[in-house]
């Protein structure tokens, strides 16, 4: 493992997929003398006592990205229904893959579930969907990226200056090169596409090195996004969904962007939502709508459920992950008789 010595924020270990490659040479800059980006300076350098001038230095080297706006700015596409979105994740090789994926990290993954309580197929799945198991992480510098929204995106603005911040923090605490480091158009970074303030909130030292390193350490991966799901909820051993039958009429009222618990099972099944379950009568629910082929589903959405559309605010992302699991395991598990 190679040390990148850059004289700026840190020195950090990153491997040769997670490099600049002198791609990002480019002449155009930001410029430093605008009144926001020196009060920004200002303000980040007094708040956490970072020299005015390293962070200027910094920011001297981010590159404005103007493919990121127009990817930003651009109207949203048609939804997919759900059984589009569904074929997307649910392919033989993204299954394939994450069973391979599995099997040469188990030990990994069953210490982690033991410690944390999520099952291996859900953290394997938030990586199958995220990055392919960790192939596909980005490819833009993420100094580029939180600096081109930080500074040329205004509907998003206080938030993308807020990771920037975040991502000048990372780089101080964790070794993060922040020349270097690759991720996502907004910013988020390594196997599991945390952005800085998560990374910063909610990754943790999975192998003991003292050093949460989610671009290269597995073990600091995996327990990472356990460590996401249990900080925001998870409760050990419960189920994720239930698949239930409903007459058409209820299916039409359903809001599709509803991420709350909203129902119990006592009030779904008034309104004529049908479904095996021996839970209580007033553990919350969400009615999730759930479109086929040949018309509509329901499914019935769990605490756990909406945990995981805490990773990202989605019911048909929260879908995928759960029915890519439930793929995975039985494909591991079947593997095993």
């Amino acid at each position: 493992m190679k040390y990148l010595a850059i004289g700026l924020l840190a020195l950090v270990p990153i491997c040769s997929a997670a490099t600049a490659g002198g791609i990002f040479a480019g002449k155009s800059r930001f410029d430093l003398d605008r009144e926001d980006i020196k009060l920004f300076v200002d303000e980040v350098s007094r708040r956490n006592s970072l020299d005015r001038e390293n962070v200027y230095l910094l920011l001297a080297k981010a590159e404005p990205q103007p493919k990121i706006i127009e990817a930003m700015s651009r109207p949203a596409e048609k939804v997919s229904p759900w059984y589009e979105y569904r074929k997307r994740f649910l392919t033989e090789q993204r299954i394939r893959e994450g069973v391979q994926f599995w099997q040469a990290h188990r030990e990994l993954l069953d210490r982690v579930a033991g410690e944390r309580g999520v099952p291996p197929e859900y953290i394997v799945a938030i990586l199958g969907v995220e990055t392919f198991y960790g192939r596909i992480t980005g490819k833009y510098r993420v100094i580029d990226a939180l600096a081109t929204l930080a500074f040329d995106y205004p509907p998003r603005q206080a938030f993308f200056r807020g990771e920037l911040e975040n991502f000048m923090l990372l780089a101080r605490e964790e070794a993060v090169d922040p020349l270097v480091a690759l991720g996502s158009y907004a910013g988020a970074m390594g196997a599991p596409q945390f952005m800085p303030s998560s990374y910063r909130r909610y990754a943790v030292d999975g192998g003991g090195d003292s050093r949460r390193d989610l671009f290269l350490e597995w073990d600091d991966v995996v327990a990472s996004i356990a460590n996401y799901f249990r900080e925001h909820g998870w409760q050990p051993g419960q189920d994720v969904l239930i698949e239930a039958k409903v007459a058409p009429e209820v299916q039409l009222g359903l809001d599709p962007r509803n991420l709350e618990l909203k129902e119990t099972i006592d009030s779904a099944r008034a309104k004529g939502v049908t479904f095996e379950s021996t839970l209580a009568g007033d553990t919350p629910v969400i009615l999730i709508p759930a479109e086929l082929a040949d018309g509509m589903s329901v499914r019935v959405g769990l605490r756990n459920f909406q945990v995981i559309t805490r990773y990202n605010r989605s019911i048909r992302y929260a879908m995928a992950v759960h029915d890519l699991a439930q793929a995975l395991a039985a494909r591991v598990y079947k593997a095993d008789e």
